[in-house]
């Protein structure tokens, strides 16, 4: 029986594929913990977009362990899979994970290792998922990138046009799942008015 991750890498490929060639749209590919590396082999399998790698300049401290940027190592494979159009959405002080290790740099400066290392969109997120990040702290991760930016976690109706008044596009798993938690499956009546509320 090959490794899961294999499997993973496997499984996922096929679902995307479908999906995309279902509903027409780019798709991006998120393969947990920091596996940019997976990411990028479904990615490109399943002519997706995009990946959401979670550390992708620095390195953090999760119930993983201490996870370490990927960049190098995403970028170098991303080359030889000559896959350069597969863009890199990289989290600043991703969700989950204690970043603070020596405690003297800035998230504006955290956010501009994301830059140097070729990211092409930022993703700001609260502390954990389905919680909102401060507006005040979106806005400082979207002025220090200069690059796209997205919103990762604790997107709800209530606080989306707020949120898409700073930034260039959300990620919205949680509030629209039933009764509002993240394992639970997609609501329809909770897109719908999702969608109603946002302005145009």
């Amino acid at each position: 029986m090959p490794p899961p991750a294999c499997r993973t890498s496997a499984y996922m490929s096929v679902v995307s594929d479908r999906i995309r060639r279902e509903l027409g749209r780019p798709i991006g590919i998120n393969v947990l913990a920091n596996a940019s590396i997976p990411a990028l082999s479904i990615a490109s399998a399943s002519g997706a977009s995009f990946v959401r790698v979670n550390q992708w300049a620095n390195a953090y401290v999760a119930n993983e362990g201490l996870i370490e940027g990927e960049a190098a190592r995403a970028m170098r494979f991303r080359a030889r899979l000559r896959a350069n159009g597969i863009r890199i959405f990289a989290d600043a002080h991703v969700k989950h994970g204690a970043h603070a290790i020596v405690g003297d740099r800035p998230i504006e400066e955290q956010v501009k290792d994301l830059v140097f290392f070729d990211a092409d969109a930022v993703i700001a997120t609260g502390q954990r998922t389905g919680h909102a990040a401060d507006l005040s702290y979106i806005r400082m991760i979207k002025d220090a990138a200069g690059l796209p930016t997205l919103v990762g976690s604790g997107v709800t109706p209530d606080n989306a046009n707020d949120i898409l008044d700073i930034v260039d596009g959300v990620i919205v798993p949680s509030s629209l799942k039933y009764d509002g938690v993240w394992w639970n499956q997609v609501d329809p009546q909770r897109v719908k008015a999702f969608i109603r509320g946002l302005k145009r």
